[in-house]
């Protein structure tokens, strides 16, 4: 009964902050547990951030696809300040996926704070959940710092 609770908290707190990200997926995830199919639970929590970075990366190369970017394009973002930035931050955002993941494997009740902190930050800063290992590679950089920081 609690993880229902929690997901109808999502839903409101989704409707009040107008995401309709986090309202969709407590609701998905609440029909999921009223149909007594929790059986398909881990299948979600394995295979769902793979099905959500597939989709994402579709969205993302639907431009090459549809021929709106075109080699000239490319060789361009590539021989400029800009593109080597670009790549730079892709890069080291991929590090930091790498980071988060292992972390994760580490800690994972951080997951906690991590799918908090994501809530706030859509509800708040209208920021958009598309990283939860983003989010824990940044934790895990914060982490690094904090402790080089306290010398630790």
């Amino acid at each position: 009964m609690n993880g229902e609770l929690v997901l109808v908290a999502l839903i409101i707190i989704g409707l009040i902050g107008r995401s309709p990200i986090i309202t969709t997926a407590a609701c998905i995830l609440l029909i999921v547990k009223l149909l007594t199919l929790q059986r398909y639970l881990p299948s979600i929590e394995r295979r769902g951030m793979e099905l959500g970075l597939l989709f994402l990366t579709l969205a993302v190369l639907v431009p090459f696809a549809s021929g709106r970017v075109q080699t000239k394009d490319v060789v361009s973002a590539l021989t400029s300040w800009v593109g080597w930035v670009a790549l730079a931050g892709g890069a080291v955002a991929a590090y930091l996926n790498s980071r988060g993941l292992e972390m994760l494997k580490l800690d994972p009740q951080l997951i906690v704070g991590i799918v908090i902190g994501s809530i706030v930050g859509i509800l708040f800063l209208r920021g958009i959940p598309v990283g939860p290992l983003m989010a824990a590679g940044l934790t895990a950089l914060f982490l690094k710092i904090i402790q080089l920081l306290a010398g630790k």
